[in-house]
Order: C-alpha cells, then sequence, then structure tokens
C-alpha cells in the first residue's frame, strides 16, 4: 500500500501551472516542512523538506488558498520517477503526490484577524468559529452563556430549541 500522511508548513507559496490542450488541469508544486518526531540530538530539531505535487481541483486549492507559512496535513502517496537533465545525466525524483489537502490550524493561530472559516473546495478544513475569539459563540442572539468547565466551549441558553436537527 501506498500512502502518506504529512503535516507541516508550505516553505513558499505554491507554484501553480497549467497543462497545455483543450483539456488543461492545474498542476501546482510545493515543498512542505515537517518536523520530525524525535531526533537523536535533544538539543537540535530536525526538518524534512518534502516536495509535493497536487493536480486538478486539489491543485486550484493550492493556489487559492495556500501560501507561504500555512500549517497543512495532506494525505497522498508517493511518486518516483526520472529524467535525462540537459547535461545527459539521468535524475531521479521523489514527489508525494497530495490527494487530499486540509488546513492544520486556524486563521487565529496562523496570525490572521477574524475568526472566520477557510472554506476550501476540496473538502478542506472548515472551522466556522465565530464570537468572541475563545471559540465560543457568546453573542449568539444576546443569550447568556452557560458556564463550561475549562477546555471547553461555552454554549448559550436557549439554543437548543433553534437546532435543526433536535
Amino acid at each position: 500500500m501506498n500512502n502518506v500522511v504529512l503535516m507541516g508548513r508550505l516553505t513558499r507559496n505554491p507554484d501553480v501551472r497549467y497543462s497545455q490542450g483543450e483539456n488543461s488541469m492545474a498542476v501546482a508544486r510545493f515543498t512542505l516542512a515537517v518536523d520530525r518526531a524525535y531526533s537523536r540530538k535533544k538539543d537540535e530539531n530536525s526538518t524534512d523538506f518534502i516536495s509535493c505535487v497536487a493536480f486538478g481541483k486539489t491543485a486550484e486549492f493550492a493556489e487559492k488558498y495556500l501560501k507561504q507559512g500555512t500549517k497543512i496535513a495532506l494525505s497522498g502517496r508517493i511518486q518516483t520517477g526520472s529524467y535525462t537533465n540537459k547535461d545527459g545525466n539521468k535524475v531521479y525524483t521523489t514527489d508525494v503526490v497530495a490527494e487530499n489537502v486540509e488546513f492544520a490550524e486556524s486563521k487565529n493561530a496562523a496570525g490572521g484577524s477574524d475568526n472566520g472559516g477557510y472554506n476550501g473546495g476540496n473538502g478542506g478544513y472548515s472551522n466556522g468559529n465565530s464570537g468572541s475569539g475563545n471559540g465560543g459563540y457568546n453573542d449568539y442572539n444576546n443569550a447568556p452563556a452557560k458556564e463550561a468547565p475549562a477546555g471547553f466551549m461555552n454554549i448559550p441558553t436557549g439554543l437548543e430549541e433553534e437546532l435543526p436537527f433536535n
């Protein structure tokens, strides 16, 4: 089974190009900086820089929403190949073909200014948080918020009656 799951940050904006022909397709190339889970030297962080490529709708998603420093999680497969360069030498390549790309942090954690969500056309992460910066819905219909235990979201009273799946 050829299956890859990675989480890291883009080292630069994706390089997106479109193929030639009647049915042109977007091709996005980017490099993902992925921290290793452990290192032999406790004082040093180890990071791998992994070449990734996305095609079609996934590439269009990358072009529209991804930029340098964005933390993403992707799943896909490893693809190897080779070509002969202009000097006549054979060059071997290894890329991760990204089949699913999602945001791995909220816009606030990435340094954004609002709590609005990311909505990707590729099934990407949809945050949807609104309200007062702590992830709660404290101002929904001006209802007073219930006090929640530490680490939980505050839910306003009276919200249960308005949910469509009761």
